[in-house]
């Protein structure tokens, strides 16, 4: 497995169209609760992939990322896989959320 989706089911369904897993979330219990099956942090769960199973790209709406932002950030500093990226949801970008290429650009400093 080397992508996962966790979003709305409707982004779910179209990133299954093209044969990536995903899962819905609608709140932080469930997104907390994928998150660490996913990432083997909730290691006493039976039902977490082994290490060579796990994702190496998580690809979350921003929705879903905002559920469990301390999480997220913390895992980013580890510099673990998997590795996660956030994209728009259904009703678009956050306002107020720094986007990829904005990320980008803060950290190299060049215009894309």
């Amino acid at each position: 497995m080397q992508y996962f989706f966790i979003g709305e089911r409707e982004l779910v369904l179209a990133f299954s169209l093209v044969g990536v897993a995903g899962e819905t979330v609608s709140n932080r219990t469930e997104m907390l609760e994928v998150f660490e099956r996913l990432t083997g942090k909730g290691s006493r769960d039976l039902h977490a992939p082994v290490l060579s199973e796990r994702p190496k790209i998580l690809i979350l709406t921003e929705e879903a990322a905002s559920m469990i932002e301390d999480e997220i950030r913390q895992w980013q500093m580890k510099g673990s896989f998997p590795l996660i990226v956030e994209i728009p949801g259904l009703h678009g970008h956050i306002e107020g959320k720094k986007s990829l290429t904005d990320a980008i650009r803060e950290a190299i400093g060049i215009h894309i």
